[in-house]
C-alpha cells in the first residue's frame, strides 16, 4: 500500500493475492486496506490525556463494481458521522474517476477502565469536524 502525502489517501494496484479465480478482488480485501487507510489517518490525530478506547462496532462494504488484478484504486478516508461516543467512517475506494466501493466502519469510545461507553473528547471532536463529508 502505497501511502500520499495525505494521512487519510493510500494507493493500490491490486495485488494478485487479493483476487479470486475470476480476477475480481475478494470483499474482505476491501476491508482490510481500508482499515489501513483508516489507521493512518487516525495516527494523525491529535493526541488527548485520557483518551477513551475505541472499537468497531460496525464494518459494511457497498460495491459498486468490483475492482480486478493490477488495477489502480485509491482509499480515501472521510468522516461520516460524529456522535456523542461515536465516529462513522466512510472510506471512498475509487478507481481513475469511477467508484468502485465503498467501506462505512464505526467506532464506539469507552472508558478504558471498565470498557463503559464515554464521550468523545472535545479536542479529538473538534480535529474529527474538519474531516467531516
Amino acid at each position: 500500500m502505497s501511502q500520499s502525502k495525505r494521512p487519510d489517501v493510500a494507493e493500490i494496484r491490486v495485488p494478485f493475492r487479493d483476487v479470486d479465480m475470476t480476477g475480481r478482488m475478494f470483499l474482505a480485501s476491501y476491508i482490510s486496506y481500508a482499515e489501513s487507510v483508516l489507521a493512518s489517518f487516525w495516527s494523525s490525530r491529535p493526541d488527548v490525556d485520557d483518551e477513551p478506547v475505541y472499537s468497531p462496532s460496525k464494518v459494511s462494504c457497498f460495491l459498486h463494481r468490483p475492482l480486478h488484478y493490477d488495477e489502480p484504486a485509491t482509499f480515501t478516508a472521510t468522516i461520516d458521522k460524529i456522535g456523542v461516543r461515536s465516529i462513522g467512517f466512510l472510506i471512498s475506494i475509487d478507481t481513475g474517476e469511477e467508484r468502485a466501493a465503498e467501506v462505512e466502519i464505526i467506532w464506539q469510545a469507552h472508558a478504558p477502565e471498565d470498557q463503559s461507553p464515554a464521550s468523545l473528547p472535545e479536542e479529538t471532536r473538534d480535529w474529527l469536524y474538519r474531516f467531516l463529508n
